[in-house]
């Protein structure tokens, strides 16, 4: 890997973190194009993705700054201060106890999983192809069903949990987290940019544990060289995340995701006939 190469995949993973369309998918599509990624040691790609997205991390901590200091104020202040029933927290502490039920599931099932997700099977450019097409099928099916009527204070904890369980699938690559989340939101009935809000709320905890863990493992494999490109890498992703969570959230004020639909399925028809010619390998 080499500067310009570490800079591109930081500008990717930061477009695409938070759009619904899989981070993970584009950046294997071009680090396979790349000859980046090594079939012998797969784990090192997984942390390179995993700890680059720790920029995306701090562009959400970032942007919602204030919602979330006022998320922990609050929940410190409800919960640990006083005393008070969870039916009588404010919303802000009672966003607190959502984004831990929802980030109970992937935790546990990330951590399960873990050497599945280091291995070969999550590069493999056949499942992330038929991962976009399938779940862009079935947010095209969240759309069409959505009521579309919960904002953020009519999110339950068992919403929460649910969307957390959906969350999970982003396990699979070519899947997304923000469109796993964002369709499990929809399907509970909540408002677009509700379902993004809380999706981006939602993805703190989950992105932060995953990259500082992989960062604390790659420092096995970790040289100069690759520290820097992940560095430079990791600042772009913040630059250009920060950018997508603003786009997204005007976006979706006033539109459907069903440019995302169609453009996943795009994508993985175009990535099937890559491989089906030869261009790229599985």
């Amino acid at each position: 890997m080499n500067i310009f190469e570490a800079i591109l995949l930081g500008i990717i993973q930061g477009l695409t973190e938070f759009l619904p369309i899989s981070s993970t998918g584009h950046l294997t599509v071009v680090g396979k194009l790349l000859h980046l990624i090594s079939d012998q040691h797969p784990e090192e790609w997984t942390a390179f993705i995993a700890v680059i997205q720790l920029g995306t991390v701090i562009a959400v901590v970032i942007y919602f700054w204030k919602d979330i200091w006022e998320i922990i104020f609050d929940f410190i202040n409800q919960n640990l201060k006083q005393r008070v029933k969870f039916s009588d927290q404010k919303l802000n502490s009672k966003l607190g106890w959502l984004i831990i039920a929802g980030s109970i599931p992937v935790g546990v099932i990330g951590l399960s999983l873990k050497k599945i997700i280091e291995g070969t099977l999550t590069k493999d450019l056949y499942v992330i192809a038929f991962s976009l097409i399938g779940l862009a099928i079935i947010l095209a099916i969240a759309e069409k069903t959505a009521k579309l009527k919960k904002e953020m204070k009519d999110i339950t904890k068992w919403d929460a949990f649910w969307v957390g369980v959906a969350q999970c699938f982003a396990l699979i690559p070519g899947s997304s987290r923000s469109g796993t989340t964002i369709t499990g939101g929809l399907f509970l009935g909540m408002n677009r940019e509700t379902a993004a809000r809380f999706s981006f709320l939602l993805s703190i905890p989950a992105v932060l544990a995953s990259g500082l863990l992989e960062l604390y493992e790659a420092r096995k494999f970790l040289n100069h060289d690759m520290a820097v490109h992940m560095a430079l890498a990791t600042i772009f992703a913040f630059i250009f995340g920060y950018l997508s969570i603003d786009l997204l959230l005007k976006y979706l004020r006033k539109n459907t995701t069903f440019v995302f639909v169609y453009y996943r399925i795009a994508l993985g028809i175009i990535i099937l006939v890559l491989l089906s010619s030869h261009v790229i390998l599985p």
